[in-house]
């Protein structure tokens, strides 16, 4: 299947479940994302590891209103100093090898994971990432999906929405045309949805716009990201850290994607920078831009 016949003939699932509905006005001062704007907490993962408490602080004094956690020797401590700030914590980035390459049939490890998110009051788990030797082949996809289904079933039963967090590389094609991202669009389960990386869409050649209209309905949540301009795409591994940019620093209109992102039923938009020499600083700028825009 192309880029083209995927646009126009994916498979949508009318189902949403764990998002809110549309809103009429996405940059309105009483906008649902600009009133709980979150940051992937993994754009200060250096800041975390010397002083997570005291960089949780900082995201809250900057104005962010939610945290996306990801899996380090520290979750435990900035879900504590989440709570503290006030910030909610609806959603975290968890060891993916618990479903894409789990120890027992019954899937023991990631029944632990839902068992610790429910206790802590998640609402959302989201695999982040897939090892090269897990993405080799379609059928390598074809395996993952199935896990996924499997582990995005048993997350429903406790109430927690499972979705996946892809990056460039499921565009790459495969064999011929295919790629990764077709078998999982059209083999994931209602249950299982997608976490949309604005910046990574872009980075495979792809309008984030586009793909989210096609993913209508099964887009639990998306992070904002901005890239460079002048960038020869697709580029599917191998980004510069100079690539990534502040929001509104970049070739990405964050204001369309809001508002696709309302008319779609995602439940939260988190900011997210992989790369920064001032990771500090740049969550700020970032904030700031969308408060503006």
């Amino acid at each position: 299947m192309t880029r083209r016949s995927f646009l126009h003939s994916a498979v949508i699932s009318p189902v949403i479940w764990g998002a809110g509905g549309p809103v009429a006005a996405a940059l309105a001062k009483d906008d649902r994302y600009r009133a709980s704007i979150g940051l992937q907490m993994y754009t200060l993962r250096n800041e975390v590891a010397r002083d997570a408490a005291a960089t949780v602080r900082a995201v809250a004094e900057a104005g962010y209103r939610q945290v996306e956690l990801y899996r380090s020797a520290q979750t435990e401590e900035m879900i504590r100093a989440a709570k503290d700030s006030g910030l909610a914590v609806n959603s975290m980035h968890f060891d993916w090898n618990t479903v894409v390459a789990p120890k027992d049939e019954g899937m023991g490890d990631f029944r632990k994971v839902l068992e610790d998110a429910k206790g802590h009051g998640l609402s959302h788990l989201v695999i982040p990432y897939l090892d090269e030797s897990q993405r080799r082949t379609l059928d390598d996809y074809r395996r993952v999906a199935e896990r996924c289904n499997r582990a995005a079933v048993l997350a429903r039963a406790a109430g927690i929405q499972l979705s996946y967090h892809h990056h460039a590389f499921e565009f790459e094609p495969l064999e011929g045309p295919r790629y990764g991202f077709e078998i999982l669009s059209t083999e994931f389960a209602p249950e299982m949805m997608f976490e949309i990386d604005v910046f990574w869409v872009k980075a495979a050649g792809w309008e984030p716009l586009e793909l989210m209209e096609c993913l209508k309905g099964r887009v639990s949540q998306v992070h904002l990201k901005d890239m460079k301009a002048g960038l020869t795409l697709p580029l599917y591994t191998g980004m510069p850290a100079e690539g990534f940019k502040e929001l509104g620093a970049g070739i990405i209109p964050m204001e369309p994607i809001l508002k696709r992102a309302a008319e779609i039923g995602v439940a939260h938009c988190h900011v997210e920078q992989d790369q920064s020499p001032d990771p500090l600083h740049s969550v700020r700028q970032s904030l700031k831009y969308l408060e503006q825009m």
